[in-house]
């Protein structure tokens, strides 16, 4: 088999491309830069063939996949920065990048018959109840970058077949930005952090997200899939909590609402719980619970001396 990696600049697709690695299947990364940028650290995404592509440019998109002819594409290219997508001047990028780029990387898979896993956000949703969503559930996005990546998704569905759309939540890896780096820093800096604890969902380890996307790809089970790591529900506060205590942090959590926090442009859904219960159903593996994810990724950034 082989894959074309969209995005290997970032958090998933970086890990994407290790696990294809791991089990010997040829892998080709692609993001906008000449070439790979990230952690360099003894990961196989370092050495792995890698092309440069603009996905919001068609003709270049049909003809790097006609040059590649791949099994599947895994497409983790997107704009991520959801407050910034709130401004005026970025949203005719942002529906480029995630709604037009996505439609470009589709046609190019249907014309070389190639699978495409499309990673997406629950975002889609608005965030209402407590109720998880279903992978079914009506869409209905609360800021503009949901609205993109729900164009991209039913642009997916209308124009293909041999698709795979997984919503995930919360992300955390090794390269790039997150959550968890971002306490980290703020941790060493201040004694007490004000963090909402009314967003309630689940994080998500891309190590172990990586892991079944790769395995998602090996079967034909197509449809839409939910997929975070287990573990339950919690806020950001709790996530906070739990990242201080395993770094051997002494910063105190101060929850707040989204209300009283009052510094995101893009208006958060207050409900990301996401049901994962497609994945089962499906004979795939659930990622392990996400205190177990957040223990292994503080080991690998003290190993790494991030912390």
């Amino acid at each position: 088999m082989k894959v074309l990696v969209t995005g290997v600049n970032g958090q998933l697709g970086h890990d994407v491309m290790n696990e294809l690695a791991k089990r010997g299947i040829e892998g080709i990364g692609s993001d906008l830069k000449e070439k790979y940028i990230g952690v360099e650290d003894d990961s196989a995404v370092t050495t792995m063939p890698y092309v440069s592509l603009d996905i919001v440019d068609d003709e270049a998109v049909i003809k790097v996949i006609r040059g590649i002819m791949p099994d599947a594409v895994i497409h983790c290219a997107a704009w991520t920065a959801v407050d910034d997508a709130e401004i005026d001047k970025n949203k005719d990028k942002v529906l480029a990048i995630n709604a037009v780029g996505t439609s470009n990387i589709a046609k190019a898979c249907v014309a070389v018959r190639a699978k495409l896993l499309y990673v997406s956000t629950d975002y889609v949703f608005n965030g209402t109840g407590i109720k998880p969503w279903q992978p079914y559930d009506t869409t209905c996005p609360v800021n503009f970058y949901g609205n993109s990546k729900l164009k991209a998704e039913k642009f997916i569905s209308e124009y293909m077949t041999q698709y795979y759309i997984v919503r995930t939540a919360w992300a955390f890896g090794a390269n790039g930005n997150n959550f968890v780096k971002t306490m980290l820093s703020l941790g060493k800096k201040y004694d007490t952090l004000r963090v909402v604890d009314d967003q309630i969902g689940t994080p998500t380890y891309t190590y172990d997200l990586a892991r079944l996307l790769v395995d998602m790809i090996e079967t034909d089970k197509y449809g839409i899939y939910h997929a975070t790591n287990e573990g339950g529900y919690i806020s950001w506060a709790d996530f906070a909590k739990e990242i201080f205590k395993l770094a051997g942090y002494s910063t105190k959590v101060v929850p707040v609402s989204t209300l009283e926090y009052g510094l995101s442009k893009a208006k958060r859904p207050l409900n990301s719980r996401l049901d994962k219960s497609c994945l089962l159903k499906n004979g795939f593996c659930p990622l392990p619970s996400w205190q177990n994810a957040l223990a292994r990724y503080i080991n690998d950034l003290e190993c790494h001396n991030v912390i």
